[in-house]
């Protein structure tokens, strides 16, 4: 080991995982300062409107105040004041309410709590090199950090932090990484500009790494390295610290690098080449000439041998005139116009009648990429070269012209912007002027307030239980985030690692975080001076947005009507949402209301439904008892529930996908056997007799995962149904559901998710087994579902499912996770419930998992959590909510569990199992996203029909391999006061796209079986404006939320993001939502035979998934469009070379 990494291993690996000692007291330096006083037993001599008085002399806020608890002359208090300048008045930095007793030896309460350090595990969310901030809150100076560490943003971090009474903000006092690790004799396998990979799984950046002294990492390098736990994209660890082990051989690669292409751009040898290659905009399929002037201003005479292009534009759009033509005009001294002109502009003079045949034939003969010519250019002499450019690949595109000479190189940058009429139809249609954030409304000196009925008619039937708290947001919490304070210094539960013993105060603080978080996102969508229109029987109100899920509204919903009046009073009418009708609301108002309102305006307020936070709060106080289920240390094997003899025969044979792949045209049916059941009308089926299985078409580990559940073995720990993208995860749970009902009499099944559409597919998929009659599945539904939401076939399962508490003794309920709480107060006992299926667990909130496990029982339940942990988690907004963990789903955690997580050898059978064998994609689609998120285990077995019908599609760049990147160099815009970018360019390219799949003359794509991603819901609605006006409405657009779960024959990915002037650090300023390892690996793995993404190639390589799959498509020969940036340019010319040795 080279000496660098023994100094780095010598100073860091030691005293990594010592517990650290703090010796003395971290505020000995403020003993000595007179101008804070820490104060206790005082007296609140004044009180006023906004402000007070302690003992006459201390000034105090009702901001000052914890917990906002309310004060009166008279009270005692302590607190901390702090004086103006040596000779000012005091002001208290933070008032407490006196207690009865003190702690800590004659400390008061708030004193012991600043002076006390407490643990805090968490994330680095930012670092300048003078410090930094661990969860978007607790700020670290850089000498807190151990001797030899430089964190970078995404590092877990341990330290020990304390209140800082000056600002009330947390100070880390220790910061070092959370966990560390040494691997030697590692390859270096990607580098792109600053960062790489090491070993495919670990990342570093050259900003941040310690290297040995004239050292700089190459590809193939073998090397040692120390790494430390941090989340970069898809990786989980960063090099700290590299040495080399062995250098690469190869380095006959020669890119050209930043330097190199400079150097290339300089004039040389006296020679002076026009620095103009700016052709303009071009509409698609004009030509346009420019026209490049070599001039020697030296003494020397130069050989000019040849000029061709880089190759940067794969469109070629670019082209020269012939040989002959540059010859004539440099022979007669014709001069050219120095500016780009049309070629239908460039004229032949009647005084040059001769030379009139060679200059149509220079600027007309056909374009060539290549020209050789000899021409000596002599001193004082000038030389043309014309360049001619057909705008072909949409938006910004540039070349490189290489002019040749015997003995050097001088280079011109073309640049071209190509425009579609299309793109017109796109523009904003008013400028972008963002909403600054409503404030709170003053509150009235008085309200008068009118309800209105809650039930509905169409509801009135519906028996619900009504005795669930109301577990409001504490005070304290509420005026620390609206003041944008630390909320450690409130909740310092947040800053511990999550154990049994503060599951329920976390979860608590977070669920608050995100109900605040909600609020203030409602009140940006306040109305002013609203016209409410009256109806026959309701009152309907137009919202602004609600079509695009600004803001979200739901049946139920309590919308507040404010009239103002004379002498401050406000009349405060309570309004509920009956129907939505895109954006008209229909609310029932109290009905003197109804009749009275005359067109009058009023203020329109939104209110947040609690609901489903509520159920989440009820079931956290029920974690008490699930402790070993929710945090498993050991596995304790117990006698199987299922113990019969299985009569299939299992082995690593699958079964042959293709027998019910048929092929029409491109339009195919894609119900593969291992992955899917029939959807047509159920029949009356033959049950299996026991051990036989309902579906004998399973693969070995479908069937492997059913009898794991079925025998329980290691319950009530979860069983983990590990499903990647197209693997059957719901096939299977449909086969377990239906062995448990069949062969476990005494069992009651409870199947959950955390979507309506998820839960409607398996109540789907059960219905078409054709194995269950209607009696046995009750489908329960929010009370603000709408009937028309609800899918026919399932109307007969749904009125089962009203009367709750009849529903709940159905043999299957199947819900949404939230509306399982409604189980809770019905007086049902433990156990009720046997099995608990919860599907697409990965995408719920580790809260909203508990709502469904509480009604199982902990010491026998058998709960089955099935999902992807590499797919879209939780749905969570709150920034500091997600920064704790909000974000990260129960099955996500388990799986991070050692007892759960991946092993040399695998995972432990007994508590997962894991689906490999994909029935959806063709292998080229398959091959990365197996290797970035699922260890290159995936197996392809979809029917060859339909993965491998387009793979002739005319436009692929290499026929065989459905998969292209084009790379568009568009405008991101925003529009009105609507946040969400869009970007005609991209929208366009989508479109035509679309019309070349779908308008083909032979075997046409359908409509229905092509789906559009955009990440934007203002690029969706662009691009379905273009589908429209083509008559192709049929196809899906949408977010890639909306495609979780779903499959189509061709995908198009627009990713939207263009703007390349920023040079943030910070990849969600940059690629937005895109910069998410999770929401990629969803939208690249939704197509069966094509994959199409239109976007910026030099935004999306900032990010490693992107950068991975443009890697992959370089080195494929799968990339059209713009020039692409110099480092994908190196891996296609690396891979060249590999490919010829």
């Amino acid at each position: 080991m080279l000496t660098a990494v023994r100094c780095v291993l010598s100073k860091l690996v030691s005293p990594l995982w010592r517990t650290v000692e703090v010796e003395g007291d971290i505020f000995s330096h403020e003993s000595g300062r007179e101008d804070i006083r820490h104060l206790r037993g005082q007296v609140i001599t004044q009180l006023c409107l906004d402000y007070g008085m302690i003992d006459d002399a201390i000034y105090f806020t009702s901001g000052e105040v914890l917990g906002g608890v309310p004060l009166k002359e008279g009270d005692l208090v302590n607190c901390i004041a702090v004086r103006d300048g040596s000779e000012g008045g005091w002001k208290a930095l933070r008032v407490e309410k006196s207690a009865d007793a003190w702690e800590d030896g004659g400390k008061t309460s708030l004193e012991a709590d600043i002076m006390q350090l407490r643990p805090l595990v968490g994330m680095v969310t930012s670092f300048d090199g003078d410090g930094g901030y661990i969860n978007q809150t607790t700020y670290f100076p850089c000498h807190s950090l151990w001797e030899g560490y430089e964190p970078m943003k995404g590092d877990w971090v341990q330290a020990k932090y304390f209140i800082n009474p000056n600002q009330w903000t947390t100070e880390a006092h220790s910061v070092v990484p959370l966990r560390y690790c040494r691997l030697d004799q590692v390859r270096v396998t990607s580098i792109y500009g600053r960062s790489g990979v090491v070993d495919d799984s670990v990342f570093f950046s050259l900003d941040s790494l310690l290297l040995p002294a004239h050292y700089e990492p190459l590809v193939g390098d073998l090397v040692n390295l120390v790494m430390v736990e941090s989340s970069q994209s898809l990786y989980s660890w960063r090099a700290l610290c590299m040495a080399p082990f062995s250098q690469s051989a190869n380095l006959s690669a020669t890119p050209l690098r930043e330097a190199e292409l400079k150097s290339i751009l300089e004039d040389k040898g006296g020679l002076n080449v026009t620095d103009y290659g700016q052709f303009g905009e071009l509409m698609t399929g004009e030509t346009r000439e420019l026209v490049l002037w070599i001039q020697n201003k030296g003494s020397e005479t130069h050989k000019f041998t040849h000029c061709d292009f880089a190759g940067w534009d794969s469109e070629e759009q670019f082209t020269l005139v012939s040989v002959k033509g540059l010859m004539s005009l440099r022979q007669k001294g014709q001069q050219l116009q120095e500016n780009p002109v049309k070629s239908s502009e460039i004229q032949v003079k009647d005084g040059d009648k001769d030379n009139g045949d060679a200059q149509k034939e220079a600027v007309h003969s056909p374009g060539l990429r290549r020209q050789e010519s000899e021409l000596d250019i002599l001193p004082g002499e000038r030389l043309p070269v014309v360049v001619a450019c057909e705008a072909k690949s949409l938006g910004t595109c540039a070349e490189l012209l290489l002019l040749h000479f015997s003995s050097f190189t001088i280079g011109r940058r073309l640049e071209v912007t190509v425009r579609s009429e299309c793109e017109d139809v796109l523009k904003p249609s008013v400028p972008y002027a963002p909403t600054d954030s409503r404030p709170v409304a003053a509150k009235s000196s008085h309200v008068i307030t009118v309800a209105a009925p809650k039930i509905t008619p169409r509801l009135a039937n519906r028996r619900l239980p009504q005795f669930l708290p109301n577990y409001p947001v504490p005070q304290a919490l509420r005026d620390c985030v609206e003041a944008q304070s630390d909320v450690l210094v409130v909740e310092p539960c947040l800053g511990e690692v999550l154990s049994p013993s503060n599951m329920q105060s976390r979860f608590s603080v977070l669920l608050w975080l995100e109900e605040l978080n909600a609020e203030r996102e409602l009140r940006e969508f306040s109305l002013s001076g609203a016209l409410l229109r009256k109806g026959a029987v309701y009152l309907h109100l137009e919202v602004p947005g609600l079509a695009e899920g600004r803001p979200n509204l739901y049946i139920g919903d309590r919308i507040i009507l404010k009239k103002p009046q004379s002498d401050g009073v406000v009349m405060e009418y309570i309004s509920y949402v009956t129907e939505i009708n895109d954006e008209d609301v229909s609310l029932r108002v109290n009905s003197d209301f109804q009749r009275s309102y005359l067109g009058e305006p009023l203020d329109v307020e939104f209110s947040y439904n609690r609901l489903t936070m509520r159920r989440c709060h009820s079931a956290l106080e029920q974690t008490k008892h699930f402790g070993e289920i929710l945090f498993p240390s050991r596995v304790t094997t117990r006698t199987p529930r299922w113990t019969g003899k299985w009569m299939d025969k299992l082995d690593d044979k699958t079964p042959p996908a293709t027998e019910n792949g048929k092929v029409s045209g491109i339009t195919i049916d894609m119900k593969s056997k291992g992955t899917q059941t029939k959807d047509c009308a159920p029949t009356s089926k033959p049950i299996p007799t026991k051990g036989h299985f309902f579906n004998p078409d399973l693969n070995p580990p479908q069937k492997e995962a059913v009898k794991r559940i079925l025998a329980g073995e290691c319950r009530p720990l979860p069983y983990v149904l590990f499903g990647p993208p197209g693997t059957g995860k719901t096939i299977t749970i449909i086969e377990a559901i239906l062995q448990v009902y069949y062969f476990m009499p005494s069992s009651r099944v409870l199947v959950c998710t955390p979507s309506n559409s998820a839960a409607d597919l398996i109540c789907i998929r059960l219905h078409n087994s054709g194995f269950l009659h209607a009696a046995s599945l009750a489908r329960v539904n929010a009370s603000c579902r709408q009937n028309e939401s609800i899918p026919e076939v399932l109307r007969v399962y749904s009125r089962a499912g009203e009367d709750i508490r009849q529903a709940a003794f159905h043999r299957i309920v199947v819900s949404t996770c939230s509306s399982a709480g409604m189980f809770h107060n019905i007086g049902l006992p433990i156990g009720h419930f046997t099995h608990l299926f919860l599907d697409e667990a990965g995408q719920a909130t580790e809260p909203e998992s508990l709502i469904p496990m509480s009604v199982v029982s902990e010491r026998d339940g058998q709960i089955v959590l099935a999902g992807d942990p590499c797919q879209l988690g939780p749905l969570v907004k709150s920034k500091i909510a997600s920064a704790f963990g909000f974000g990260v789903s129960l099955l996500e955690r388990l799986m991070a569990n050692p007892l759960y997580s991946r092993q040399d050898w695998g995972y432990n059978p007994k508590l997962v199992t894991k689906l490999v064998y994909n029935y959806r994609s063709h292998e080229a689609l398959l091959t990365l996203p197996s290797k970035l998120f699922y260890q290159g285990e995936l197996c392809c077995k979809g029917p060859r029909p339909i993965v491998d019908s387009l793979c002739q599609w005319k436009n692929l760049p290499k026929k065989r391999f459905p998969l292209l990147f084009h790379g568009v160099r568009g405008t991101e815009m925003r529009e009105g006061n609507n946040p969400s970018w869009f970007n005609p360019v991209e929208a366009v390219q989508v479109m035509l796209y679309c019309c070349q799949l779908a308008k083909k003359l032979y075997n046409p794509v359908h409509a229905s079986d092509i789906g559009v991603i955009a990440p934007y819901k203002k690029q969706c609605e662009k691009i379905r404006v273009l589908l429209g006006k083509v008559g192709l409405s049929d196809i899906k657009v949408g977010s890639v939320e909306e495609f979780q779960g779903q499959e189509f024959l061709v995908i198009i990915l627009s990713t939207v993001r263009s703007s390349e002037s920023l040079q943030s650090d910070d990849l969600k300023s940059t690629l937005g939502f895109l910069a998410n390892p999770k929401r990629f690996n969803v939208a690249i793995t939704r197509p069966k035979a094509l994959l199409l993404i239109v976007g910026n190639p030099h935004i999306l390589i900032r990010d490693l998934c992107f950068r991975a799959l443009l890697e992959y498509c370089f080195i494929n020969e799968a990339y059209l469009g713009c020039d692409p940036p110099s480092s994908l340019q190196d891996v296609h010319t690396v891979a060249e070379e590999q490919r010829s040795t």
